[in-house]
C-alpha cells in the first residue's frame, strides 16, 4: 500500500511539473524593418536566419535544453518508446526490379537504420547484400538517395545523403567483384541517375562557398554526363542556362537507349520537354513543349513514338502519343483521353498499358491495349495506394506494392500473360490490422466545396465526443494524400486515437484544378478546408477541441501554423514540423524560390504581398493570444525548408503567447527535412512527439 501511495504521489508531482509555467530562453530582438509596397514589416528575429553563427547555435542549445527537460518529465515515455520499437520492428521489403536477368530489392530486418539493397539470380534463389548503407556511418545518418544499375548489371551507381541534407554524393561499385571504383561525384542535388553507354547523366550545382551549403539559394543547375572510371573534372556538360539561373534540369534515357529526354522546370510543377535522338549524337534537342505551365513526362517509347503523360488541356491528365519526327501539337494523338478520375501514373508492362488512376484519393488500376482500348480492371485488396509497377514492356512479369492505413506495404506479383495475381510478400506486424476500420467521409468547406477525409480507428469506437483525434493535412504542390501505412501513427491508433487525414485543396487528389484552387491568391481555401475538417470531427462527435491535435510537415507545417493562428480554439495540440513559416522571405533560401508557383512572392505585387502577409504564420501570431500546446520540430541539416522558419516562429510564439500551455521547439541534430532519417532517430523523435501529444490530450496508456 505504501509503495502504491509513493507511485501515486510521484505521478502527481510529475504532472504538476509538466503543467507549470515554463521559463523560455530569452531571445534578443533587433530593429529590422522591411518596406513592402509602403507597408513596414518588423522582423526582429532576422538574426536567427544565420544558422552558422555562434549566437544562433547558443539559442538552439538553450531552446533544446528547455524542450528536452520538459519532455523527459512527461509520463509514459518508456512505454511509448517500447511500443514504437515493437511497431517498427518488422521485416519490410521493397518492390523488386530486374536488370539483365537479375532481381534487385531493398529490405529492412526491422530496426535497421537504413534499408539494405539485395541482389538475387531468381525469385527463389538466395539473395546477397549488394549495398548496406548501415555500414557507411556509425549512427545511421548516411542514407541512400538513389540507385542505378547498369544495363548489363555490372555496375551499381548510387548516391548518398549525409545527415538528411539534399546534397548528394555519387559512388560506383563493381557488382561482380564488390570493389569500389574511384568515381566520386560531388554537389549533386535534385538529380536522378540515368545509365547510358558506360556512364550516367546527372544534375549538379557549382560548389557553394564554405558555410553557405545549407542556406544559399540553389541556382544554375547543370546536366553532366559522367563516364565510369573517369574524374568528375572530365565530365561532359550537357545542358546549362546562364540567362535563367532559377531553371532546373533533369536528364533521362529511354529504356531502349534511343532518346535522351531533357526536362526543364522553373518551379515544383510544370516543365518544358526536349528530346534528342541518340542515334544521331551530333543532332540538337527537339522541343516537344517549351511552356513551363504544364507537366510533360515521357512514360516510354515505341520506336519514334513517344508516350507522354500530361495535364496540358487535361487537368486530370491524359496519355498522348507524340511522333518524334513530327512533334508539333497538331500531330499528337490521344491514347488515354482525360477521364473522370485523375490519371496518376502510366507504365508499359507485358505488351500493355497499365494506367493507375486516383478516385477520391485512392487508387484504381486499369489495363489497356497499346491503342488505348480498355482491356480490364486489375482487382486490388481494398481502399489503398499502389506503388508503381516494376517490369519491362516486353516481359509478362511485374511487381507492385499495395498499402493502406492499416496495411503495411504488401508486394504483389502479376503475370500479364496468365493474368494471375499472387501475393509475393506480406509483413508480419505487432498489431492486428483487422482491429481497425478505414473509412472515407466528406465535409463541406466554407465555400461549399466537398472535401474528402479518411478516418481510421478501432472498430469499437464510441462517438461520444471524447476520442483523442489527430488531424493530418498538407494541401499543396499537387501532392495527394492517399492511404498509406505509418508505424509511428499506428502508435497513436493503438492507444485509442482516431486518425483523420484530410485531402485539402492544393493537393492533386482531383487534378490540376484542385491543385490551383489552393495556390497563390486561393491559399486560404486550404486553411478553410482544414478548419472545416476539424469542425466536422467535432460536430460528428468523434472528438472535441480539448481532445484534438493538428499535425503537418513542410507545407503541412505552414498549414498548422496558419490554421492555429486563425482558429486556436479548435485544437489542444499543434505539431508543425519543418514548416514554411515566413511567407515573406521563404524565396531567399536554398530551393525556396521554386515554391513561388504555389505561393506567389511578396515582391510580385502589392496584392500578393498583402495576401501572404495576411496568413504568414510568423507574422500573424496574436500578441496576448492563447494557443494550444505547440511542439515545433525541425533539424539542423534541413536545407529544403531551412530551420530559420521554425526558429523565428517559435521565438515570436513564445513572446506573444499568454496561455498556460507550452510552446516548445525541438531541434534535431544530424537530421534534415525527413528523407533518409534513421530508425533510431524516428523512435527518439516520435517518443517525444507522442509523449507531448498523449499528455496534453489526456491519453492513458
Amino acid at each position: 500500500m505504501q509503495m502504491k501511495k509513493l507511485v501515486y504521489l510521484s505521478t502527481i508531482l510529475l504532472m504538476a511539473s509538466c503543467t507549470q509555467k515554463l521559463s523560455y530562453p530569452e531571445t534578443k530582438k533587433e530593429a529590422v524593418t522591411d518596406d513592402y509596397f509602403g507597408t513596414s514589416v518588423d522582423d526582429p528575429y532576422r538574426w536567427l536566419e544565420n544558422d552558422t553563427s555562434a549566437e544562433t547555435e547558443a539559442w538552439v542549445e538553450a531552446q533544446n535544453k528547455v524542450t528536452f527537460d520538459y519532455l523527459k518529465k512527461l509520463p509514459n515515455r518508456d512505454k511509448i518508446s517500447s511500443q514504437l520499437t515493437d511497431l517498427l520492428n518488422y521485416e519490410r521489403l521493397g518492390t523488386p526490379f530486374k536488370k539483365s536477368g537479375k532481381y534487385f530489392f531493398f529490405k529492412n530486418d526491422g530496426l535497421q537504420n537504413q534499408n539494405v539493397l539485395f541482389m538475387a539470380d531468381s525469385l527463389q534463389g538466395d539473395a546477397v547484400v549488394l549495398l548496406d548503407p548501415n555500414v557507411l556511418s556509425d549512427d545511421g545518418t548516411v542514407a541512400l538517395a538513389g540507385v542505378e544499375i547498369s544495363d548489363d548489371a555490372k555496375y551499381l551507381v548510387y548516391s548518398i545523403a549525409r545527415s538528411g541534407s539534399d546534397w548528394n554524393e555519387v559512388f560506383v561499385k563493381d557488382i561482380e567483384t564488390g570493389a569500389m571504383l574511384d568515381d566520386h561525384l560531388m554537389w549533386v542535388k535534385f538529380s536522378g541517375l540515368s545509365w547510358y553507354d558506360g556512364g550516367v547523366f546527372y544534375s549538379r550545382y557549382d560548389e557553394p562557398e564554405a558555410g553557405s551549403e545549407l542556406s544559399k539559394s540553389n541556382e544554375y543547375q547543370k546536366v553532366y554526363y559522367h563516364k565510369i572510371g573517369t574524374s568528375q573534372h572530365d565530365d561532359v556538360l550537357v545542358k546549362e542556362d546562364q540567362e535563367h539561373p532559377k531553371r532546373m534540369f533533369g536528364a533521362g534515357v529511354t529504356d531502349d537507349k534511343r532518346f535522351l529526354l531533357l526536362s526543364s522546370s522553373e518551379g515544383t510543377s510544370g516543365n518544358a520537354l526536349f528530346v534528342k535522338d541518340l542515334l544521331r549524337p551530333q543532332s540538337d534537342f527537339v522541343p516537344v513543349m517549351i511552356s513551363y505551365e504544364y507537366d510533360f513526362n515521357v512514360v516510354d517509347n515505341l520506336g519514334n513514338q513517344l508516350y507522354v503523360l500530361t495535364n496540358y488541356k487535361a487537368p486530370r491528365y491524359r496519355l498522348i502519343k507524340v511522333d518524334f519526327t513530327k512533334p508539333a501539337e497538331e500531330n499528337w494523338v490521344d491514347i488515354l483521353p482525360e477521364g473522370e478520375n485523375v490519371l496518376e501514373s502510366v507504365s508499359f508492362n507485358g505488351g500493355e498499358i497499365v494506367a493507375q488512376y486516383m478516385k477520391d484519393a485512392h487508387n484504381v488500376v486499369e489495363v489497356y491495349a497499346i491503342d488505348g482500348k480498355l482491356d480490364y480492371e486489375l482487382p486490388l485488396p481494398g481502399i489503398g495506394s499502389v506503388g508503381g509497377f516494376s517490369g519491362k514492356k516486353e516481359e509478362a512479369e511485374a511487381f507492385f506494392s499495395y498499402t493502406s492505413f492499416n496495411t503495411p506495404g504488401e508486394i504483389y506479383h502479376y503475370d500479364f500473360q496468365t493474368r494471375e495475381l499472387s501475393l509475393y510478400f506480406r509483413p508480419e506486424v505487432a498489431f492486428n490490422p483487422d482491429d481497425f476500420v478505414v473509412e472515407q467521409q466528406f465535409c463541406e468547406s466554407k465555400d461549399g466545396t466537398r472535401v474528402p477525409m479518411f478516418l481510421v480507428h478501432k472498430k469499437d469506437l464510441v462517438l461520444d465526443g471524447n476520442n483523442p483525434t489527430l488531424l493530418y493535412g498538407y494541401g499543396g504542390f499537387n501532392i495527394s494524400l492517399t492511404p498509406s501505412y505509418s508505424s509511428t501513427r499506428m502508435a497513436f491508433l493503438e492507444n485509442g486515437g482516431v486518425l483523420a487525414v484530410a485531402n485539402l485543396r492544393g493537393g492533386g487528389e482531383y487534378g490540376e484544378d484542385w491543385h490551383k484552387a489552393g495556390t497563390k491568391l486561393n491559399k486560404q481555401n486550404v486553411f478553410d478546408d482544414c478548419i472545416a475538417a476539424a469542425e466536422y470531427l467535432i460536430e460528428s462527435n468523434y472528438t472535441k477541441p480539448a481532445k484534438l491535435a493538428l499535425m503537418g510537415g513542410s507545407n503541412g507545417g505552414l498549414l498548422v501554423g496558419a490554421v492555429v493562428n486563425q482558429r486556436p480554439d479548435l485544437f489542444q495540440v499543434a505539431l508543425p514540423a519543418v514548416g514554411v513559416m515566413d511567407m515573406l522571405r521563404y524565396q531567399y533560401f536554398t530551393i525556396g524560390w521554386a515554391w513561388a508557383g504555389d505561393y506567389g512572392r511578396s515582391d510580385d505585387s502589392k496584392e500578393m504581398f498583402e495576401y501572404l502577409y495576411g496568413y504568414s504564420p510568423y507574422h500573424n501570431i496574436a500578441k496576448g493570444g492563447k494557443y494550444p500546446a505547440v511542439l515545433v520540430t525541425t533539424a539542423d541539416h534541413d536545407d529544403r525548408v531551412v530551420p530559420a522558419h521554425s526558429f523565428k516562429y517559435a521565438a515570436r510564439l513564445q513572446e506573444y503567447n499568454v496561455g498556460d500551455l507550452p510552446t516548445l521547439i525541438r531541434i534535431d541534430t544530424k537530421a534534415g527535412h525527413g528523407a533518409g532519417k534513421p530508425t533510431t532517430k524516428i523512435i527518439e523523435e516520435y517518443t517525444d512527439v507522442w509523449a507531448f501529444t498523449f499528455y496534453h490530450l489526456g491519453m492513458n496508456l
